[in-house]
């Protein structure tokens, strides 16, 4: 075995045993996108990672974005190297021919006719706009590496399918300054005007009036409009435009763009930005709405602004704008009857706003139906209340209809999703056959999951189950039906050693699933390996759940005794009954990946990953006022619970976690003595470095201080005496886990001679990306279970 070293030393990358490495070298299967009709499959195929040299690329950090200032797309993205076709009827993968040179695909969208597709093309220098025609299979350029994407996706299509609205960098563009060689015209002030301003802790932000000229330069576009025979004219001159969307018969662009002031506590989204209506020749028509700077938002999760919100266009409309307000002036503190409100206006915009409805709760989403019917969501964070309401868009006087009205971390209540179909214009409108809507639900239950399909009567609200999956030993993902009136859909089959496979499946006959896919299983050497959904019970009577895997081979009577390896996130929840279910299934498909223990497994492991870790507070309680009690309680249940399996020697358990998994394994180990020693990737350690909230806290430090200092293990590493290994990426761009969490973490537990390592993998984000960095990783791990767990006893 390789020795742990003590302190820094130099050390070269290194790859984890070859029963891991095995399982790591693996081609993955392809994703797949069926266009709307589910006639035609789209094949996209990746790498399983990038290269560190994929990463080391020139990278400029700014308001929420890391872009690569060279090619102008963001330096994050993961590209595709191959696109192939199939016909749903056929079972024939074909290739696309033409392709680029080492294709850097991404941004890959159907034409609206669906007889073609366009993607971008990333060169060493710059972005190019391709197309593929899906008739004859062949894909050409259309445009030179010209393209702006540092906004995201930078081109959409024209509703005529013959062109495409593009971002292209703008001629004369302003040379970008260079940070390391420019010299300040004077310091960086700040000031605050009196006025309660509470943001979150954000990664990236600007810093300086340099990088604000850098940013508005890199953001700044104009619009081409590009025919598919590669002709390109100037639609409308430069500006920083982020979002357009042509109305559903194509007369008319919504075009959202960014203005000034910027600010350096938020990112580019909170930035001011207004919103202009413009004919589909480019003539200016209204400007429609303002978005203010969001930097001084009322305090708490549903806290908005006021104006409008959530612009969109009218799905089953020509040009009928929709929109949200708030009624409360965003402030959730303020106690009204409604907290949103439903607007629409109709071309030519000069008319006055339609109220359609009110909300109890904020926003959520609508699904648009046709004149008779629509359907609204919304949502309150701290009540965790979500609803649906049905409702008349030509007949606004009248009361709308709850349909629904529940807890939404209620899983096993959850109604399903309601299914949409394209319209002849081109935009997707719910599915209704006469007055019958048809809801998709996952199907989790008690005594398991059982996907099904409602039929839904809009007039009288009452649902009929037409379909309920009873595959025996798999999983069925219900996608999408091709033909409701014939029974036919599109679904998809896993098991536990089964690849997820698409198949057409008919619920109205009794006959064979057709096949479409046949990817096969790319871990064939994990079988053997025995999978289980344990339940059990923490002492206050909540019910938890894992998964636990066994090695290949392991005999289940003789009950040898394992070390175990626990994997685990917390979660908060507002009450107890809700904390008690469960999404695990045991005839799910096993997937293996660095993020995950279970390659553990090979090592002669036992591994209860994903184990059910609520953190509870019902009523006006907090679930963080007892955060880390309950943290011990559900680790002390897990262990008792696989003990008494007798699978396990209970001296050698080790816990582990990523982000704020690693944030509970730190306090697991600090406060209780259940464990061998623990792995924190990527974690926050320190919450007065995140004094606004963090994850599910709504509370600012000064308003409970007693609860970030008890939670936060840096300020009780004097107290740790358990082995962690600490692991984060040199350039973690989340939100509250910046690098530096794990740096101060780990001196503070040196200094007080606590055992520790620290290993930062260079280049890498929140998730980690690069081959090098991930093997290295896994060897690190495996390295440090070797060590303090499998060999482990822990003292009495």
């Amino acid at each position: 075995m390789i020795q742990l070293l003590e302190a820094q030393e130099k050390i070269v990358y290194q790859s984890p045993p070859p029963e891991i490495l095995e399982l790591v070298e693996i081609e993955r299967a392809p994703l797949v996108e069926l266009d709307s009709k589910k006639e035609q499959m789209l094949f996209y195929y990746r790498p399983a990672f990038k290269s560190l040299s994929d990463l080391n690329q020139p990278e400029l950090r700014l308001a929420g974005l890391r872009i690569n200032p060279e090619t102008n797309i963001s330096s994050t993205l993961i590209y595709y190297h191959d696109i192939r076709y199939q016909k749903v009827t056929k079972r024939e993968l074909r290739p696309i021919m033409g392709l680029p040179e080492q294709p850097r695909i991404a941004y890959v969208s159907f034409s609206p006719d669906e007889t073609k597709i366009a993607f971008t093309h990333t060169t060493p220098g710059g972005v190019e706009l391709w197309i593929a025609d899906l008739i004859t299979l062949t894909a050409r350029k259309l445009t030179d590496a010209m393209l702006n994407a540092n906004a995201g996706e930078p081109y959409i299509w024209f509703p005529d399918s013959r062109s495409m609205l593009v971002r292209m960098l703008p001629g004369g563009r302003k040379t970008l300054a260079d940070m390391k060689t420019a010299l300040p015209d004077g310091p960086v002030v700040s000031v605050s005007d009196g006025q309660i301003s509470q943001n979150r802790t954000y990664q990236d932000l600007l810093k300086n009036p340099l990088e604000e000229a850098n940013f508005e330069t890199l953001m700044t576009s104009e619009l081409y409009k590009v025919e598919i025979n590669g002709a390109k004219t100037l639609w409308k001159e430069a500006g920083m435009y982020v979002n357009e969307v042509f109305s559903p018969d194509g007369t008319c662009l919504l075009l959202t763009t960014l203005t000034h002031p910027f600010s350096y506590v938020v990112p580019y989204y909170s930035f001011p930005n207004e919103t202009n209506i413009y004919g589909s020749d480019g003539r200016f028509l209204l400007n429609f709405s303002r978005q203010p700077l969001l930097d001084k938002l009322p305090v708490g999760f549903m806290a908005t602004f006021e104006g409008k919100r959530s612009i969109h266009w009218r799905a089953d409309k020509p040009a009928t704008l929709a929109w949200v307000e708030a009624c409360d002036k965003g402030d959730p503190e303020v106690d009204v009857p409604f907290r949103d409100e439903l607007f629409q206006l109709d071309a030519p915009f000069t008319g006055r706003s339609l109220s359609l409805m009110k909300m109890r709760n904020r926003f959520a989403g609508i699904r648009w139906g046709d004149d008779r019917y629509a359907v609204v969501s919304d949502r309150w964070w701290n009540t965790r209340n979500t609803r649906m309401y049905l409702f008349d868009p030509s007949h606004p006087s009248r009361e709308p209809r709850i349909i629904d009205d529940r807890n939404y971390q209620d899983i096993y209540s959850d109604p399903g999703i309601l299914q949409t179909e394209k319209n002849e214009m081109g935009t997707y409108t719910l599915k209704i056959d006469g007055e019958t809507a048809y809801l998709f639900g996952d199907g989790y239950s008690p005594e398991g999951q059982f996907p099904f399909i409602d039929a839904f009567n809009l007039r009288t609200l009452e649902k009929k189950r037409i379909y309920q999956s009873a595959t025996k030993g798999k999983v069925e993902d219900l996608i999408s039906f091709i033909d409701s009136k014939a029974g036919t859909l599109i679904t998809c089959v896993e098991s536990p050693t089964e690849y997820p496979n698409y198949y057409i499946r008919n619920i109205s006959k009794r006959i064979a699933n057709i096949p479409l896919t046949a990817f096969e299983n790319p871990f064939k050497r994990f079988a053997g390996v025995h999978k289980e959904v344990i339940s059990y019970h923490r002492a206050d009577g909540v019910a938890l759940t894992g998964t636990l895997y066994l090695p290949a081979g392991y005999d289940r009577e003789k009950k040898e005794k394992l070390p175990l390896i626990m994997w685990a996130y917390p979660t908060e929840y507002k009450d107890k009954s809700s904390a008690g279910q469960t999404t695990a299934n045991p005839n799910s498909f096993t997937y293996l990946s660095y993020g995950n223990p279970i390659y553990w497994v090979t090592r002669g492991y036992a591994v209860l990953d994903d184990a059910a870790f609520p953190v509870v507070g019902e009523g006006n309680e907090q679930p963080n006022n007892t955060f880390v009690t309950q943290l011990v309680d559900n680790a002390r249940a897990a262990i008792d619970a696989v003990d008494a399996l007798g699978y396990i020697d209970r001296s050698r358990v080790a816990v582990g976690g990523h982000s704020y998994g690693a944030f509970m394994t730190a306090n697991l180990l600090t406060h209780s003595d259940l464990f061998a020693a623990g792995i924190a990737r990527s974690g926050a350690y320190n919450r007065t470095l995140t004094p606004f909230g963090f994850q599910s806290e709504e509370r600012n430090y000064w308003e409970a201080p007693e609860v970030y200092n008890a939670m936060s293990p840096f300020m009780h590493a004097d107290k740790m005496k358990t082995p962690l290994l600490i692991i984060h990426g040199e350039a973690d761009n989340n939100s509250g886990t910046h690098t530096m969490q794990s740096e101060r973490y780990f001196q503070a537990l040196k200094s007080f001679g606590a055992v520790a390592r620290l290993v930062i993998l260079p280049l890498e984000s929140h998730g980690y990306a690069a081959r090098e960095n991930v093997l290295h990783l896994l060897w690190e791990q495996d390295q440090w279970l070797e060590k303090y767990v499998k060999t482990a006893i822990l003292s009495e």
